[in-house]
């Protein structure tokens, strides 16, 4: 899926509420850390999702409006922190939730199953992003 989006010229980065050195150790082990344009951690800002901040700080960070984002999420908080950012979201079945969880409840734009799905990367933003804040 990523390196769709690579290869389509789109950028993208993360957004977690996991503490940000934590993240940030996960990068190399996959191979990101050139490739992510902006990593924000839970512990990164004042507000952690689903506060909109930091969806909006990445954004910003990246030089992309917003509503020219997508946002990928696998819980409710991810959903609405872009609702409240204003950017599209993506509901991600495959990710980490209760079997009780009700993703229809969450109002995402889109629901996908698996992560072959998301490899429409024809249909993401693809503008020239501002240079990435380490």
């Amino acid at each position: 899926m990523l390196a769709a989006l690579d290869e389509a010229g789109t950028v993208w980065g993360i957004v977690t509420n996991k503490p940000e050195y934590l993240a940030r150790l996960i990068l190399p082990q996959y191979g990101w850390q050139q490739r992510c344009a902006v990593l924000v951690g839970g512990d990164t800002l004042a507000e952690r999702k689903p506060h909109p901040l930091p969806l909006l700080h990445a954004a910003q960070a990246i030089g992309i409006a917003a509503e020219d984002c997508v946002y990928v999420g696998d819980d409710e908080r991810d959903i609405l922190a872009a609702r409240a950012a204003a950017m599209p979201s993506v509901a991600a079945l495959w990710g980490y939730r209760l079997h009780s969880d009700d993703p229809l409840a969450w109002q995402a734009d889109v629901l996908v199953e698996n992560a072959g799905l998301l490899q429409l990367a024809s249909l993401w933003p693809t503008r020239p992003a501002a240079p990435a804040q380490p």
